[in-house]
């Protein structure tokens, strides 16, 4: 029968092999590497929500000029007649031949029909864009902060001069200035929104 003689050397070896750990500055070490790695995920993470959100506001913004300016061109280019003019307590109010075709209301009649109408203006209580007609006295906000420190419509001639007559081959050149307010990873922001456009059909 044999016996087994144990080692103290080398159980004491493993003993002392099994109870080591980290060290202090080891464990600080891959602390550190560790919350280096996740400070920069969560760093590239917002800036991609950041990105998101502004690339998001701009195409909103984008579709929205679209649809509107494109409404605003489809119904100036068949309309009847068009008048640049003002909004004040009695309604609208168009220029007198003579003085700069300018103002923050635009009228225009589809047909021949006078009562018959379509109104886009500023509406300077709230600073928002509005459009109304005959039909909906209550109308559509189609845009809020607007900041415009010019007039919103000018009837222009060929050369981009300003008009003081209702020629029929006038162009109605419209400006609009928006402000994003800040919100949610968006810093605030302005827009400016330009067209012209003039009739298809004239007297």
């Amino acid at each position: 029968m044999r016996m087994h003689i144990p080692n103290h050397q080398v159980a004491g070896s493993y003993r002392k092999i099994a109870i080591r750990g980290f060290t202090l500055p080891e464990i600080l070490i891959a602390v550190t590497i560790f919350m280096a790695v996740v400070g920069g995920i969560l760093a590239a993470n917002v800036l991609g929500l950041r990105l998101m959100q502004v690339n998001q506001t701009k195409l909103m913004a984008t579709q929205w000029s679209r649809n509107t300016f494109g409404k605003l061109t489809d119904e100036i280019h068949s309309c009847n007649n068009v008048y640049v003019g003002n909004i004040n307590s009695n309604g609208f109010a168009g220029i007198l031949d003579g003085e700069p075709q300018t103002g923050n209301g635009l009228m225009i009649l589809p047909t021949t029909n006078a009562t018959n109408y379509i109104l886009y203006f500023f509406n300077p209580p709230d600073s928002s864009f509005r459009r109304i007609t005959s039909q909906d006295s209550t109308g559509v906000r189609l845009a809020e902060s607007v900041t415009n420190t010019v007039p919103i419509f000018t009837a222009q001639d060929l050369y981009g001069n300003v008009l003081t007559n209702n020629v029929n081959n006038r162009v109605i050149h419209v400006t609009l200035d928006i402000y994003q307010p800040e919100h949610y990873l968006s810093a605030p922001d302005y827009y400016q929104l330009e067209t012209a456009v003039t009739r298809r059909a004239m007297q």
